[in-house]
């Protein structure tokens, strides 16, 4: 089986995309963690942009093992312009952030049941 397939690049994308939310849910914390310290600069993971770019690559033609090969979640620090961290918005954002990584866990349980299924169907 080659590794370009559908199944694999579906693998592929939605462990990225936890380990996506798990980074996220640090960068908060910390976020959260740190808001009182003066000075603190937040952190932020923008994931969402390098998914959306490789969906447009492999639109375009582009072998989809060279898009995965480059994505990777990273945090950075937010711009000097932004101000700084206040206790509400990260802790609304870290409650959008669990939402999403439990959809995305549920997601990749129901595709792992399908594949399960589809090993003990084979064994009758």
């Amino acid at each position: 089986m080659s590794n370009n397939t559908t199944e694999a690049v579906t693998a592929g994308l939605m462990r990225l995309a936890l380990d996506g939310a798990a980074l996220r849910h640090q960068a908060i914390a910390a976020n959260i963690a740190n808001a009182t310290v003066p000075g603190h600069r937040p952190v932020q993971v923008r994931f969402e942009a390098q998914l959306n770019e490789a969906r447009q690559r492999m639109e375009a033609g582009e072998a989809p093992a060279a898009v995965r090969a480059e994505l990777a979640p990273t945090a950075q620090l937010a711009d000097e312009s932004e101000p700084a961290v206040a206790i509400d918005m990260p802790a609304a954002d870290l409650a959008q952030n669990v939402v999403h990584y439990q959809a995305l866990l549920k997601g990749y349980g129901k595709r792992m049941s399908i594949l399960a299924l589809a090993i003990n169907e084979g064994k009758r």
